[in-house]
């Protein structure tokens, strides 16, 4: 009887590395190819404007990870970031308000979104994907209230007939605008820090390895005495405050509160998260995929402007993109029986 037949060792060995480092070789191929293509697309501050650009997104996405590394899904964070730039406008522009009590106000309403969304999930039981869908209609509805569906900017005619007179400060506009030695975007900064905080904690420390018992076995981890839901509860808060963190970095950055601004948020920042499973050979929620994901997605747009693509392929190519490394990445993985 014939022995069947086995996989050449290199072969393997090729298989492993394209799991692995699949999205990471294709991620240094676009840059490569955008480099030949355009010149300009390696300049250091070309670079880091792609930076700057995935900054929010990549923010968002690393608070869905979270809930997610706890078993759960956030799906409000995009609306809560729209509803953030749109409060810090409020504040300093209607409200005359200060830059710190304006920062204070957003985090505020972050750990308060944090909150409801662990109430409706944790304590009431609704499942989570539904629970934070609604709190994204809600707080996308909430925010058109105060202006009547308007952008707020100085000299604005109030519901009430006032003008607001009030403007952004300089202190705060440095949050998005700012950039240390010519070259650096404070969001930039900003993005490094919370994601290596959150790194740190989710992958080094008992109470992320927690997090983790969790999400992949929470009857598990109760049994085991861990109190899983407050747990959930800390993962639905951080995502938010992280999402405000966002909502502050996006209003400082346009200097006003735009009503369309956190438009395609929330889908770009769940691409992040997901996209972050593949990144070297993970296949479940991580920080560091999640970072990596949402600057794939940045270079990608970033070097199909430089080309002068047509706007309306740019959706397009992005999605064949992703859908290709995907299939590439775990199309390669072992099957489970």
């Amino acid at each position: 009887m014939s022995s069947p037949a086995r996989t050449p060792k290199g072969a393997l060995s090729l298989r492993r590395l394209a799991i692995d480092y699949g999205l990471l070789i294709l991620l240094v191929g676009l840059l490569v190819v955008f480099a030949v293509a355009q010149p300009a697309f390696l300049r250091v501050n070309n670079l880091f404007s792609i930076l700057q650009a995935v900054a929010i997104v990549a923010l968002l996405g690393v608070g869905v990870t979270v809930t997610m590394i706890a078993g759960g899904f956030d799906l409000s964070v995009g609306g809560l970031a729209a509803f953030v730039q749109m409060a810090a406008a409020y504040s300093l522009i209607v409200l005359d308000g200060s830059t710190g009590s304006t920062i204070l106000l957003c985090l505020g309403i972050g750990m308060l979104v944090g909150l409801g969304n662990a109430l409706l999930i944790v304590r009431l039981g609704i499942p989570d994907l539904l629970a934070t869908l609604g709190m994204l209609f809600l707080l996308a509805g909430l925010q058109l209230i105060p202006t009547g569906g308007r952008s707020i900017a100085r000299g604005m005619t109030l519901l009430d007939g006032s003008v607001a007179d009030g403007a952004f400060t300089h202190a705060f506009l440095t949050l998005g605008r700012h950039r240390f030695w010519d070259i650096l975007p404070v969001p930039v900064v900003v993005l490094a820090v919370v994601a290596a905080a959150l790194w740190f904690v989710m992958d080094l420390t008992r109470f992320g390895r927690v997090f983790h018992a969790v999400g992949g076995n929470e009857l598990a981890a109760r049994l085991a005495g861990a109190p899983t839901r407050a747990y959930r509860v800390c993962a639905y808060v951080i995502s938010s405050t992280v999402a405000s963190i966002g909502g502050i970095l996006m209003a400082a950055r346009i200097g006003r509160g735009d009503v369309s601004a956190g438009n395609g948020l929330m889908l770009d920042a769940i691409a992040a998260a997901l996209i972050g499973y593949a990144v070297l050979g993970a296949n479940r929620p991580n920080i560091l995929g999640t970072v990596v994901g949402a600057v794939f997605v940045g270079v990608l747009l970033n070097g199909l402007t430089m080309l002068n693509a047509p706007y309306y392929l740019q959706d397009f190519v992005k999605g064949a993109v992703l859908i290709g490394a995907l299939t590439v990445t775990y199309g390669l993985a072992p099957k489970r029986a």
